[in-house]
């Protein structure tokens, strides 16, 4: 009698949540769900991702349609010039006045209230092919006659500053993975073959681990890529600046690597492999690499970051993209002088770009170095 009641009342409580039969992948994203900072990174992160990928969709200028310099940027009106209220909404193009600044004797340039543009979704605009096969000219908003619309202003040739923005992250974000990737393979390679075999192989790759990580990289960096000449072609100028930035990063990775791999080295199971004979590549990579898989992770959401903002502080020194190429750090070179800054503070906004990728990645990253040790 007494077993039957015990048996009812075990089976009337609800398995619990989280038990043995639950993944390590599901184990870590439950986790990542709890973390508001890490849902925030990773939603960001993935609009950064899409607007990307789909630029000419959500760009609502053409890049290098040019206009009056130095525009300010056109705001979004609910009223006409006369104060009502009208629907949809509807922006004034920027144009040049007949009257003159008496310090700088520059046309002064205000709203044109005689042609407003009426703005919406999904509008017609310049001709772009999608994926570079696809013909196209739907935008995701802009003005419905497919006039420009510049919702940031313009640079000091007459270009649209949001357009440029959303086409120059392709490079920037392009950069930062293409050399992230480069360093992850390379230094957890590194890491990982140095710490399995140790001994005075190891000895000799930290030696040359320490000598890299020595190098004084920002000027080492400048001296590299003023090696390339001018009239080199944009594209040789990228693949060595990417090939700088790899060959300069992979160190302090493989040293991170190293020292996990050195720790699993010892591990029962990793012994049990050895005994029956394994081949070292087998153990190196089918039971020490799932191992240190998660670390590498948290380090990539958290080196992306500090790629960008060293592409960006290149390219705002001219040694990192050419024209006719567009990158963040490109655009803030229009940024060089005070008076430009002063004058016309729109040509910042590559700068709030640029805060939120980082803030992005980081916050990324944050959630998922507590996500990947939920035990």
């Amino acid at each position: 009698m007494k077993a039957d009641v015990q048996s009812i009342i075990f089976a009337s409580v609800p398995p619990a949540k989280g038990n043995g039969n639950e993944t390590y992948t599901a184990l870590v994203w439950r986790r990542l769900k709890r973390s508001w900072t890490g849902m925030i990174g990773l939603i960001l992160v993935c609009l950064l991702m899409i607007m990307t990928i789909f630029a000419e969709f959500f760009a609502p200028v053409d890049p290098k349609l040019t206009g009056v310099g130095f525009a300010p940027p056109q705001t979004i009106s609910m009223t006409d010039r006369e104060g009502n209220f009208v629907f949809p909404p509807r922006s004034y193009p920027i144009r040049e006045t007949d009257e003159f600044d008496p310090v700088t004797f520059q046309p002064i340039v205000g709203p044109d209230y005689d042609n407003p543009q009426t703005l919406g979704f999904f509008v017609k605009g310049f001709g772009y092919r999608l994926f570079g096969l696809i013909p196209a000219q739907r935008h995701f908003f802009g003005a419905t006659d497919g006039s420009p619309v510049n919702f940031l202003g313009t640079d000091k040739f007459g270009r649209d500053v949001l357009s440029r923005i959303i086409y120059g992250s392709r490079i920037s974000l392009m950069i930062a993975l293409t050399v992230v990737f480069i360093i992850t393979v390379v230094g957890t390679t590194v890491g990982m073959v140095s710490g399995y075999f140790g001994g005075r192989f190891d000895a000799w790759v930290q030696r040359f681990v320490e000598l890299v990580l020595a190098f004084p990289q920002l000027p080492l960096y400048l001296a590299l890529t003023s090696l390339i000449p001018v009239t080199a072609p944009t594209n040789v100028f990228l693949a060595f600046v990417i090939f700088v930035m790899s060959a300069l990063g992979w160190a302090q990775l493989s040293r991170e690597v190293r020292g996990k791999t050195l720790a699993l080295a010892r591990i029962d199971y990793v012994r049990a492999a050895m005994a029956i004979g394994a081949t070292d590549r087998r153990i190196i990579f089918q039971h020490i690499f799932p191992n240190v898989m998660s670390h590498v992770i948290v380090a990539v959401t958290l080196a992306i970051p500090n790629v960008v903002l060293l592409e960006s502080f290149l390219g705002f020194l001219g040694f990192a993209v050419k024209p006719p190429l567009i990158s963040w750090g490109l655009m803030l070179q229009d940024t060089a002088t005070y008076s430009v800054i002063g004058s016309y503070p729109w040509i910042l906004a590559p700068v709030g770009f640029v805060l939120v990728t980082v803030f992005s990645f980081n916050a990324l990253g944050d959630g998922l170095r507590d996500a990947v040790d939920p035990y």
